[in-house]
């Protein structure tokens, strides 16, 4: 099984993804080769893994031993936000594309905003980079409405944001302001790291559909406009399961029941992330 794609003007990415932090080693390169091999379209990793060697090993050895070709994966990665100077940014893509060994990348993010950065250099850089071959898609993560407010200002148009997202957490703000835009929300962290496994509603729903907890909150992202899952999994009949979820659909109830639930339980809370209010 492979998942379809959601395209817009700017990207064409499959509707789940496999999320590779904190993972590393061989156990990670054997993940994304697995990973490839049984389905999988869309690889998400970061400079700030430090696993972009290992992605990348896991990448060559799943499409040798499947015969996909490169142009069939959708391989992202991020800019760091202590590296969001033009040169900066330059030498970082080309770090990551030599751990990578590949020579472009299909989406390019950056990671973190940063209270000193200079956003329309940046985003000018990534989309010289862009013209230039090395980047198909431009991006940003962990971005509140007020960035992206800011990322319009410059004129340049964003493919992607990648935010936690999840159905213990509301993102409507951002979805309101993407989906006008055609920008994807990629979900990291969708299952609230097993946080919500235990939960009453998701368990009801899996029961009457004969699936898992965790495939009722991922069918629930993916039964949302230009939103994509990226769920990370080392474990390969997890990677099953999770790709499995493309084929779920919930009906209307379930999706009320769910948006029901509270939404206020972030779990990603690093001490330089932005004001999320």
């Amino acid at each position: 099984m492979t998942a379809p794609n959601i395209t817009t003007t700017l990207l064409s990415i499959p509707k789940i993804g496999l999320g590779t932090w904190p993972m590393n080693g061989p156990s990670c390169s054997d993940a994304v080769a697995n990973a490839i091999k049984i389905g999988y379209r869309h690889i998400d990793t970061a400079e700030r893994y430090e696993n972009e060697a290992a992605v990348g090993a896991g990448i060559a050895a799943g499409l040798a031993e499947s015969g996909v070709s490169r142009e069939a994966l959708f391989v992202t990665s991020k800019v760091w936000w202590d590296h969001l100077e033009p040169d900066q940014i330059r030498a970082a893509l080309d770090a990551s594309l030599e751990r990578l060994g590949l020579d472009y990348l299909d989406l390019y993010l950056i990671h973190w905003p940063s209270k000193t950065m200079d956003l329309p250099a940046a985003l000018k850089t990534l989309e010289a980079l862009k013209a230039e071959g090395k980047i198909k898609a431009i991006g940003v993560s962990n971005f509140t409405l007020a960035h992206l407010k800011a990322v319009e200002e410059t004129g340049i148009p964003i493919a992607a944001l990648q935010v936690e997202y999840h159905c213990m957490l509301s993102q409507k703000k951002l979805l309101d302001w993407c989906r006008p835009r055609g920008i994807v929300l990629e979900a990291y962290a969708p299952i609230a790291r097993g946080k919500f496994s235990d939960d009453q509603v998701l368990n009801a729903i899996a029961k009457k559909h004969g699936i898992q907890p965790l495939q009722v909150a991922l069918a629930w992202l993916m039964n949302q406009e230009l939103v994509v899952p990226i769920p990370k999994a080392q474990d390969f009949g997890r990677q099953k399961t999770n790709l499995d979820t493309v084929a779920v659909k919930l009906d209307a109830e379930d999706m009320a029941a769910i948006e029901a639930l509270p939404k206020d339980q972030r779990q990603v809370k690093p001490d330089f992330a932005p004001d999320w209010d």
